[in-house]
């Protein structure tokens, strides 16, 4: 029988694509089936599966390992650490940062070093002797070169897959283009901010629109969808003012995603590294909003160092139950450690800047 072949691409079907539906063992059909694991298809390799379909016998071929990195990209925040960071210093309507910040791309290119950490492609180098010198200076190395899906983390993975070993240190200066070597300046992440923007627009949180500055017209990315600004606002007053810290499932921070605190520590510090945490305090009176900025600065010494340290709040109207809560997301993943270890240097990176000191 000459039946034609259809090719579809799991990650575009789904679980649809992944299962098949067939006559039981009494020859019934409907709800009676039983669900029917594909098989390799001959001549397609290992790594391509089959199924056949009861609407016309059609063999349908897919990649598995599509569906798995679906899977992955479903626990993964909407959003990445950079855009976090980025949303919060966009002007809602104007729809650009501000012309007198100097550490935003400094600290943007730090948090695509921790987005790859969190997401499992880097890690510390297993290295007894590392620690011997300082957490940003010690070598860091790609654990799973698998594309995130994200171009801008894609990019810079691929940059350490195939160059030779360097510290968090290194690479984050070497992505800034903060280096007088002329052969190393290809490392430079060009236009970081205006490929986030853009990003965020195909995400439908900006738009984009031009405005005139007398001689010249520039592209600004305005507010388009103000949920995701406002859940990241919402998600760092509670990290610094909030007594008990619960940080409730959103679209934005799925509740199976791991390290849902850890990363929102890690937001909130390269929010005030990147001098764009004011932005999420706007709505608090002066006093409050000097003891949260006050609280971060704790924070990021605390999360600056590794074994990470524990938030003991002498006042106690803050973040109790932070440190038991980041204590538990650290001994769930302890084969993960390597990879935190990470966070915690581009942390200890942040703690330099100039508008920390």
């Amino acid at each position: 029988m000459s039946s034609s072949v259809v090719r579809r691409r799991g990650a575009g079907g789904g679980a649809g694509a992944s299962t098949s539906t067939t006559p039981n063992a009494n020859g019934d059909g409907g709800e009676g089936s039983s669900t029917r694991t594909p098989v390799p298809a001959a001549g397609e390799g290992p790594s391509a599966t089959s199924f056949t379909s009861e609407d016309g016998g059609h063999k349908v071929f897919f990649d598995p390992r599509d569906i798995s990195e679906s899977k992955e990209r479903s626990k993964q925040p909407k959003l990445t650490l950079m855009e976090e960071v980025l949303l919060l210093g966009l002007k809602d309507k104007q729809g650009y940062l501000s012309f007198w910040n100097d550490n935003i791309s400094y600290a943007l290119r730090g948090c695509i070093v921790i987005e790859l950490a969190f997401r499992g492609r880097i890690a510390m180098q297993r290295d007894a002797s590392r620690r011997r010198f300082p957490l940003a200076d010690r070598l860091i190395e790609v654990v799973d070169d698998a594309l995130t899906g994200e171009v801008l983390l894609d990019e810079a993975l691929k940059m350490m897959k195939t160059s030779e070993k360097m510290s968090v240190s290194s690479w984050i200066d070497l992505m800034s283009g903060e280096t007088w070597n002329l052969m190393k300046i290809g490392y430079q992440l060009k236009q970081v901010r205006e490929r986030l923007a853009k990003g965020l627009v195909d995400k439908g949180i900006l738009r984009t629109e031009k405005r005139n500055f007398l001689l010249f017209d520039m592209a600004t990315h305005p507010v388009a969808d103000g949920g995701a600004k406002t859940e990241i606002r919402l998600r760092a007053k509670t990290m610094l003012t909030a007594r008990t810290i619960v940080l409730p499932p959103t679209e934005f921070l799925p509740e199976d995603m791991e390290f849902r605190y850890l990363r929102t520590v890690a937001m909130v510090c390269a929010a005030y590294a990147a001098n764009v945490l004011e932005n999420a305090l706007s709505t608090l009176g002066y006093d409050a909003r000097e003891r949260a900025f006050a609280y971060v600065e704790e924070l990021l010494a605390l999360f600056s160092q590794w074994p990470f340290g524990r938030p003991t709040n002498t006042s106690g109207s803050v973040g109790q139950n932070l440190g038991q809560i980041t204590l538990e997301e650290v001994n769930s993943n302890k084969d993960k450690e390597l990879q935190l270890e990470v966070v915690a240097a581009c942390l200890s990176v942040f703690t330099r800047l100039d508008s920390l000191l």
